[in-house]
């Protein structure tokens, strides 16, 4: 018998976990462990935050399910790794701590064969002064915070009504954020159903960003093809901004939310403040806080951890200039260069560097979106190390499995509206998603691979997922049919 521990219940995590109960045998367990009691769709989060659906639509119990599908789910949070054993227990274990309201506090350590660190980002909040739900701003990063992002929006809404003006800011509250299509589709989405509430002419509405030019998208931007044209994705962006009204500032740093108060430099090292009535601001990433110790119990976190926070996996982390950069920097196997049974998965793997490129003030500050962190190389990503580990249990002897995102490609659809008959959407397919100026020289891309459109039926293919989707987290019958 095997055990193999998920810490994470993400799309990575939840994938991985579901396909190595579907690979491994009856007595090996899987477990998993995450503080929350749901899975959260994270992509429709944003229509939860204005309104057009509510948390109970993006979150699923996961306790039914891993019970009816045989896996082991501990409520709890991930403090501490002992890859060697400790003193008191010879196994690799993790320590945890119960976050269920009857036990919670409560420690334990669970024992593992292999273990997958799949829990995700901190969000940041804290590191900027005012930023996020327990400051001046909002965030659409949980279903809880997005139902409070659409209360507010809709009191806005309301005053709109009665004749009153609002300026709406969206976008990133740090120089080094990311998640910037988040950002991104939650302005196309606020812009239309101001429209649909028929306040528009009420608003102002403002993208704030740390990019060096919109779309850049924390992957330096793209060259799609579009009606038979080549298009940067700062023009196709742009445009689509220019013809609904929304005004961009880029190349931003936000040093300071105030209650009705924005303060951000740019990278000319200019300070300016931008005043609102509702910010949706959001956050930089970290990883959770993971700490690492030896079998004689000598801290190892910075063996494990990058400074950020993140795993270090089998990726070239040496520092280097931009111009060196290669997409074979990025990892394929994730697992970590330690320890042969630990990998990394999704956001919890530590980047070898950013996509974009880097930018500083005159006095040092980072302003440049970091790599993006999407659903489905995050489900790719889970699914090949669970084949790897489930290889590994089964003694079958080849090669890991791999999913590197210099050989990916990725799909991105910026839906607006939630209905059928109402809505567009951008739609973009970027291949691989790390740029490969080896293999592509003149635009890092594969051209035949990297499109967009603009059009109903990418709002159509959005809902589609949204309900797929949330039918294959719930394993349902045939759910291995939908991919990543």
């Amino acid at each position: 018998m095997a055990r193999v521990v998920i810490l994470g219940a993400g799309v990575s995590g939840h994938t991985a976990a579901a396909f190595l109960r579907r690979w491994l045998d009856a007595a090996d367990e899987v477990v998993v462990v995450s503080p929350k009691p749901d899975y959260n769709w994270l992509p429709s989060n944003i229509w939860v935050g204005l309104g057009r659906m509510q948390p109970k639509d993006v979150l699923i119990p996961l306790a039914p399910i891993y019970k009816r599908h045989g896996i082991i789910f501990k409520q709890a949070k991930a403090l501490s790794l002992y890859p060697e054993g400790s003193d008191g227990l010879a196994q690799p274990h993790v320590k945890i701590e119960s976050t269920l309201p009857e036990s919670a506090g409560q420690q334990e350590l669970v024992t593992y064969d292999f273990l997958i660190n799949a829990t995700g980002p901190r969000l940041n909040f804290g590191a900027t002064e005012g930023l996020g739900p327990a400051g001046h701003s909002l965030s659409v990063c949980t279903a809880d915070h997005a139902q409070e992002a659409a209360h507010t929006f809709l009191d806005h809404v309301a005053a709109m009504k009665r004749g009153e003006r609002r300026r709406f800011v969206v976008g990133t509250g740090h120089g080094t954020c990311t998640c910037e299509g988040a950002a991104f589709e939650y302005v196309v989405n606020l812009e239309f159903e101001l429209r649909r509430h028929k306040v528009r002419e009420q608003a102002e509405v403002v993208y704030l960003s740390n990019e060096y030019e919109l779309g850049d998208f924390g992957m330096g931007g793209a060259h799609i093809r579009r009606n038979g044209y080549i298009t940067p994705t700062n023009i196709f962006t742009e445009s689509l901004f220019a013809e609904r009204g929304i005004e961009w500032i880029i190349r931003s740093h936000v040093t300071k939310v105030e209650p009705t108060r924005i303060l951000y430099q740019t990278l000319s090292g200019e300070e300016y403040e931008l005043t609102f009535d509702m910010a949706m601001l959001l956050p930089p990433f970290s990883g959770v806080g993971l700490e690492a110790f030896d079998k004689s119990g000598i801290n190892i976190s910075s063996r494990l951890f990058a400074p950020n926070g993140f795993m270090r996996v089998d990726a070239e982390y040496s520092v280097k200039p931009y111009e060196q950069w290669k997409a074979s920097d990025w990892p394929r196997t994730y697992q970590t260069p330690e320890y042969s049974n630990i990998f990394a998965a999704g956001i919890a793997f530590a980047p070898p560097h950013a996509m974009s490129q880097p930018h500083y003030t005159a006095s040092g500050v980072p302003i440049f979106a970091a790599p993006p962190r999407t659903g489905m190389p995050s489900a790719m990503i889970g699914k090949a190390v669970a084949h790897t580990i489930a290889d590994r249990i089964r003694g079958v002897e080849r090669a890991p499995h791999m999913a590197s995102m210099s050989e990916l490609g990725a799909a991105c659809v910026a839906s607006a509206g939630a209905d059928l008959r109402h809505g567009s959407a951008a739609s973009m397919t970027v291949f691989p998603i790390v740029k490969d100026y080896d293999r592509y020289p003149e635009y890092g891309r594969d051209l035949n691979y990297t499109v967009g459109e603009i059009g109903l039926a990418g709002h159509w293919l959005k809902l589609l997922l949204h309900y797929l989707f949330m039918y294959k987290a719930r394993l349902l019958p045939g759910w291995t049919l939908i991919p990543e």
